[in-house]
């Protein structure tokens, strides 16, 4: 059984109110950054992500039901973003955007960008800036690390 390929497929979003930002987070998996497009007017954000194949034409595909594309979407938002300081991140499948709003009355000619991947970023979050995680040892956690362990 396979599914008709390159059926547009709208995606679902969660968004999110921050201090001064509006963050949206759309599933778009199967696809490398540069394969993303978003566009921003207002208070209004489309995404776009085009078609990467899924192999389900192959002759020794006996099931296809996963399918990497082509995404489109696009949403209202409660209030106008600045499309020029918009932050994309692509990372795991997921999409993030975080969009500065606008004050109102403002308002900002519209804004296109395709994501960029930075090299040697195959499989790993692009754009993600942050603190690095470092392990914790057992010792560092304080009295939780000393209670008795089985067998000893």
């Amino acid at each position: 059984m396979t599914l008709p390929s390159q059926l547009e497929q709208t995606v679902p979003v969660q968004l999110h109110q921050a201090q001064g930002r509006l963050v949206l987070a759309a599933p778009m998996p199967g696809l490398e950054p540069q394969d993303i497009a978003v566009s921003t007017h207002g208070d209004r954000v489309t995404i776009r992500g085009e078609y990467r194949g899924s192999r389900h034409d192959q002759p020794e595909t006996v099931i296809s039901e996963w399918t990497m594309g082509p995404y489109h979407r696009e949403v209202s938002l409660p209030q106008p973003v600045s499309g020029g300081l918009t932050n994309a991140t692509y990372g795991n499948g997921v999409l993030v955007l975080a969009m500065p709003t606008l004050e109102p009355g403002v308002q900002e000619d519209a804004i296109e960008f395709r994501l960029e991947a930075d090299t040697g970023t195959r499989g790993q979050r692009v754009g993600h800036t942050g603190s690095e995680i470092e392990p914790t040892l057992p010792m560092e956690r304080g009295p939780q690390s000393e209670r008795p362990v089985a067998g000893r």
